[in-house]
């Protein structure tokens, strides 16, 4: 039998770097796979999303190098698109009707969890052994959920009602709320390392709410644009050319400048739905190109995770902690914000299990700090903080994206069953 399959393991692995070098050959391979192991997962009881991490971890270099490290750098444009279209989608919940019904309610729970989260997260990470200074970054990350893999289950099983609207509007604050939080506690923490850059900690202060501002005016001027492009368009191929082009310049506009195009997008999609109900068409028309999109995001958000992380005593250590304090705090800080905000009894019970995903937010934003100019004046020392510090959101991630999926599915199907 080896004699046999030694010989056809050789061919497949020479096939394999033959074509490994062309983008198209990869991505073909990677929807094949991802689509097949989702199946497999959805067999068996879980969400799709998770066959596509598991994808996503088979076919990193590691395993089975159908994705090899140096080919990263070439799919990002997949997870910066993916994003965008999410974070438009996630802001077309915020109707000025949904707020003036959910408003107060959704604001209340989400500074709650933001709250619980970082103020319990950083103190454990410190006791933990993780220098303080680290500990405030990766606790303001830690309040981050996944807009992706929640919006993903929520198409996946067709569903609408107050539950979802509740879901929609906490996780689309949460993460702009994660965003300027980020900012000031990854301020604070250049000042306590002494690496200011150039300025003091309020100096990097103002640049960061300065992100927010001017993200949040992009945003809105993105809104404007595509509605007026698209106002007066009948065609359903007009509306999708003009609406992805405005999108996809914005986003590359956005990186160069270095503004967030998870806030910009998630403004336009607001200012759009409340422009015009018409706009809701916008959203119709761009979703049937969202699968492929997804499921490569996920696949590649798969591929970034290292088992070799798992034989690490220390990471282990860290990671635990950060994982336990997190889940724990999500959900008590939802059900704390759902009961004084007087929030429905099902939102109080079960949107905290939706909160556990992580995964495009908090991975840009540990990325985001590798790759700081603040980094780069760090000591040696320092910047391997900085390192176990990306292996424990990595960690994090690959852990939430198996366990997530299936209790948000779970938390939806109780919260929507009981709501009818």
């Amino acid at each position: 039998m080896s004699e046999f399959l030694n010989p056809l393991l050789l061919n497949l692995v020479s096939l394999r770097d033959f074509f490994g070098d062309h983008v198209l050959f990869t991505l073909g391979l990677m929807l094949l796979i991802g689509y097949a192991i989702g199946k497999l997962c959805g067999k068996i009881g879980l969400p799709e999303i998770t066959g596509f991490i598991l994808a996503g971890v088979l076919v990193s270099e590691p395993l089975l190098g159908i994705l090899p490290y140096h080919m990263s750098s070439s799919m990002k444009i997949i997870t910066e698109v993916a994003l965008g279209l999410i974070a438009l989608t996630i802001g077309s919940e915020f109707s000025l009707s949904k707020l003036r019904r959910l408003g107060s309610k959704i604001l209340v729970i989400t500074l709650a969890q933001l709250f619980l989260v970082f103020s319990l997260t950083y103190p454990a990470m410190v006791a933990a052994g993780l220098d303080p200074a680290f500990a405030l970054i990766i606790a303001s990350i830690a309040t981050a959920s996944s807009p992706a893999v929640l919006v993903a289950i929520v198409q996946s099983m067709r569903i609408h009602g107050t539950f979802v609207d509740y879901l929609y509007g906490v996780v689309a604050l949460l993460d702009a709320g994660t965003v300027v939080l980020f900012g000031i506690t990854f301020s604070l923490a250049a000042g306590m390392l002494g690496l200011t850059a150039g300025g003091g900690p309020l100096v990097l202060l103002a640049g960061a709410l300065g992100e927010v501002f001017f993200s949040l005016l992009g945003g809105f001027a993105m809104g404007i644009l595509i509605h007026l492009a698209v106002r007066n368009k009948h065609h359903t191929n007009e509306v999708m050319l003009l609406t992805l082009g405005i999108t996809f310049t914005v986003i590359a506009g956005a990186i160069v400048l270095h503004l967030s195009p998870l806030l910009i997008n998630m403004t336009a999609g607001a200012v759009l739905i409340n422009l015009s109900p018409r706009h809701h068409r916008i959203f119709r028309i761009i979703e049937p190109m969202t699968p492929p999109l997804y499921a490569l995001f996920f696949v590649l958000a798969g591929s970034e995770l290292r088992l070799s992380l798992l034989t690490q005593p220390s990471l282990l250590i860290l990671g635990g902690v950060y994982l336990a304090v997190r889940a724990l705090t999500k959900y008590v800080g939802v059900y704390l914000g759902a009961l004084v905000s007087k929030a429905p009894l099902t939102v109080r019970n079960y949107l905290g299990l939706c909160m556990f995903p992580q995964a495009g937010v908090s991975l840009g934003l540990v990325l985001f700090v590798q790759a700081s100019p603040v980094s780069a004046a760090m000591t040696p020392e320092q910047y391997g903080v900085t390192a176990t510090l990306v292996n424990i959101v990595l960690l994090s991630v690959f852990v939430n994206q198996l366990i997530g999926p299936p209790f948000a599915k779970l938390a939806l199907k109780r919260g929507m069953s009981l709501e009818g």
